[in-house]
């Protein structure tokens, strides 16, 4: 036998309008409770953002339809957060390690501000990295102190570290690579920003503006 999926109940009219996640708390908002509006939900989120809106738009609805629009305005209502006055910055590598390069992007527009390689052999961890310091360089020659965003964990981990942590060894065909992280590092041990540099949430927002598109 299926296990009987999870629904969560919103109250827009009932004793104490909210969202509830059991059927016994929505009905001990709407019982005797003259002209009750309710109605259930697949998610949570869904329930919530049906909450702020006019029931009656939820209730003429189908369950599809009820998930492509509280899909859009959720996606919506997360990207206000973003900072649109900021420089986004990727790396795309071909193989891991394999064919490395890297760009940044002015995040409201898309258009491209700097991209560097194809490098023969690198890691996106090493391409995130380089792309990060490569913005902090390039908005202090600007004068500029907008924020950067990187959707890259490891990157932000190295850059706060100021030291890079990578299995890659350095070789014959990577120098140049090498020789460019070399200048990254001792630009950022001796140089100071006041950028603040933040996680892009790819989850809430989709991909950062500076993705290449490979996926």
């Amino acid at each position: 036998m299926s296990k009987a999926k999870k629904k969560y109940y919103t109250v827009w009219k009932g004793k104490k309008p909210g969202v509830y996640e059991t059927w016994a708390e929505c009905q001990l908002q709407i019982k005797d409770f003259n002209a009750a509006v309710y109605k259930s939900f697949p998610s949570l989120e869904m329930a919530k953002n049906a909450l702020k809106g006019n029931p009656a738009d939820f209730m003429k609805r189908s369950q599809s339809e009820i998930f492509e629009e509280s899909a859009a305005f959720s996606i919506n209502l997360g990207k206000e957060q973003i900072e649109w006055d900021s420089i986004s910055v990727d790396a795309a590598c071909s193989g891991n390690p394999g064919i490395l390069e890297y760009r940044g992007v002015d995040t409201k527009s898309g258009i491209q501000l700097f991209h560097l390689g194809p490098f023969p052999e690198g890691t996106v961890n090493l391409g995130e990295f380089l792309a990060l310091i490569h913005a902090l360089a390039y908005l202090k020659k600007q004068n500029s102190a907008i924020p950067i965003y990187s959707d890259s964990m490891t990157a932000l981990s190295w850059l706060r570290k100021k030291q890079i942590n990578t299995k890659l060894e350095r070789s014959a065909k990577n120098e140049n690579l090498f020789k460019l992280i070399d200048r990254a590092l001792f630009w950022l041990r001796n140089n100071s920003y006041s950028n603040k540099v933040l996680k892009w949430d790819t989850k809430q927002w989709g991909e950062i503006p500076a993705d290449f598109g490979r996926k």
